[in-house]
């Protein structure tokens, strides 16, 4: 990738926005990067690819792409814009062409940890609050962990299952960051995934908000992605 690209545009999961991102953005404005937070409205993944895509084409130049938990199903497919010229996974998903969540999730390995996904109300999936903390912010101080509980964004059914259709990991060059105390994405199979995208990956020990505990450590792989 040049390395006069300085644009990030960074894409967030289910049950959070983008304010988890905080940190991140911090640490890569600070070495002078144009930092943009897409806030998904996690209603569907077309929806989600349409509003990255708009981030995507308000950029100046080349593009890293980040995307968090879901939001590598939402990078993956609108990495293939022509801006975008490096693909980031957090703790992500990385699908394949017809894969989802739902298809990555639905045949756990003996003793991986289930994440706490309450039943669907009206077309909508929730943490369950009391179990939020253990499973997807370990790491997080409690306050703030509890305040995620309680400020999660309804993640509709329509975007668990929607599938990928060309994924830019097979074309553009990925990094992957495996959190490896995730209980809500084994780290096994964060580790299947980023070794079929061939991408080039480093391991942090963190929960699955790693992107919240550890912004330095994800900042410093997205900046490797820039070619800085």
């Amino acid at each position: 990738m040049s390395t006069e690209s300085r644009n990030v545009v960074l894409v967030h999961g289910g049950f959070v926005d983008g304010s988890g991102w905080q940190g991140v953005y911090a640490a890569l404005q600070r070495d002078g990067y144009h930092v943009t937070v897409v806030q998904n409205p996690t209603l569907s993944l077309e929806g989600d690819v349409a509003a990255t895509r708009m981030a995507i084409d308000a950029q100046d130049g080349p593009v890293v792409l980040v995307g968090h938990s879901y939001g590598g199903v939402v990078i993956s497919e609108a990495g293939n814009h022509p801006k975008v010229a490096a693909l980031v996974y957090i703790a992500a998903f990385a699908p394949d062409k017809g894969e989802s969540v739902s298809s990555l999730i639905a045949d756990p390995a003996p003793g991986a940890p289930v994440p706490p996904i309450l039943p669907p109300q009206d077309g909508f999936l929730f943490l369950d609050r009391e179990e939020f903390a253990d499973s997807f912010a370990g790491d997080v101080p409690v306050e703030l962990a509890e305040f995620m509980a309680d400020s999660q964004v309804p993640w509709g059914v329509d975007a668990l299952n929607g599938a990928v259709t060309e994924p830019a990991w097979r074309v553009k060059p990925s990094w992957y960051l495996v959190a490896t105390d995730d209980r809500m994405i084994p780290p096994p199979a964060q580790r299947a995934m980023s070794e079929r995208a061939g991408s080039q990956v480093v391991e942090v020990p963190g929960s699955h908000a790693v992107y919240v505990s550890r912004p330095d450590e994800v900042a410093a792989l997205i900046k490797r992605a820039a070619g800085h």
